[in-house]
């Protein structure tokens, strides 16, 4: 099956394509489903599942027999971990990023295909939701946690920064929140994505497979299903820290952040000083991109023209010394020990940032599908 072209079968239920696909997709009656399913690599998205994705999802907008759609994953722990980083790595240091760029072209395509896609779509984040995780399943109208989610937007540990539309909504969270997990990578479990606003419902997992067997029944009582009593989730443990990130994140200057977290240390303060070690640990150029990202994203109007920005500063530094850099450390070689470049957040420049920022040429900025 060529994914990049292939339409899903239209026939209620149809049959899966072969297990060996990256990413499943079919019918179930009045509902398309789309099932991740590559497990050895926690279901990361390659250029070709976002392909299917899309071209499942223009089909399906034109159908009227298709009510609602449901994404989740077809087996092992994660929904979502992220995008391809060993193809962006290979793509910066083999080919000028151009292979790359297309990947983020097209995957920023699906993101907002899915923001502005008229049916109702369920993301069920059941496991690890990261980076493009996140990306596929903050557009959809509902959003189901559950014991096993594990919510995290970590690309500053690597020299990249919170993208697939991570600009739009972690700029839309109150209390700083937004700022605290773009610059930090804080994983967040169920209990605290539903407290935070990044899912809509929680789910125990063992109620899963009956929950979206009762949405393939009744397509149109999505919300009423999902908001059956289900249990009481958890706390949210992150509530307890709440104010700290308030007083401390509160500045889009990075240094004043890191001084505030450094002066609360100094005063005992535990958590703080936690915090303040693991942004010691982080690219200092894409935590200044982040806190500019952010800002500038609060105040955009449309999903699209998010996605415009955040095209332009994946371009610029997918092929910076940091990315390639930060892969090497995190993912290749597992050392944990990035040289930074620059090394310093004193060091990174605010011309730096602007060129970052800066738009394309007319002909190589981002546009949404027709």
């Amino acid at each position: 099956m060529n994914r990049d072209t292939a339409a899903p079968p239209q026939d209620a239920p149809s049959e899966s394509p072969a297990m060996t696909e990256d990413v499943i997709i079919r019918t179930d009656g009045p509902v398309g489903r789309i099932s991740l399913n590559r497990p050895k690599a926690l279901h990361a998205l390659t250029l070709d599942m976002c392909h299917a994705m899309s071209a499942a999802l223009s089909q399906w907008a034109k159908d009227d027999t298709i009510e609602a759609v449901i994404i989740d994953h077809h087996e092992g722990r994660g929904f979502c971990a992220g995008g391809d980083i060993a193809f962006l790595r290979n793509s910066a240091l083999n080919d000028n990023g151009i292979s790359g760029r297309k990947f983020f072209h097209d995957e920023y395509q699906l993101n907002h295909q899915l923001f502005t896609f008229e049916k109702p779509i369920v993301a069920f984040m059941d496991g690890v939701t990261m980076g493009g995780g996140v990306g596929i399943s903050q557009p959809c109208k509902y959003r189901v946690a559950t014991e096993n989610t594990r919510f995290a937007m970590p690309e500053t540990g690597i020299g990249l920064f919170p993208d697939v539309g991570g600009g739009w909504y972690l700029s839309r969270l109150g209390g700083r929140l937004g700022q605290f997990l773009a610059l930090t990578g804080a994983r967040l479990d169920g209990a605290e994505a539903l407290w935070a606003g990044l899912a809509t419902h929680y789910v125990p997992h063992d109620l899963l497979e009956d929950i979206k067997a009762r949405i393939i029944e009744r397509p149109g009582r999505i919300s009423g299903i999902l908001s059956e009593p289900v249990g009481t989730p958890p706390p949210a443990r992150i509530e307890a820290n709440a104010l700290k990130i308030a007083k401390h994140f509160a500045s889009d200057r990075f240094e004043d952040i890191l001084a505030s977290l450094e002066k609360a240390a100094d005063d005992g303060d535990d958590w703080a000083a936690k915090e303040r070690d693991t942004l010691g640990t982080k690219s200092p150029q894409t935590c200044k991109v982040a806190l500019r990202q952010l800002a500038i994203s609060s105040d955009l109007p449309t999903f699209a023209e998010n996605m415009r920005m955040e095209y332009r500063i994946a371009s610029r530094v997918l092929t910076r010394p940091d990315f390639a850099e930060g892969v090497r450390a995190v993912i290749v070689d597992k050392t944990g020990d990035p040289k930074w470049n620059p090394p310093t957040p004193e060091e990174v420049s605010d011309e730096l940032i602007d060129q970052i920022f800066a738009p394309l040429p007319e002909n190589e900025e981002w546009t949404p599908l027709p």
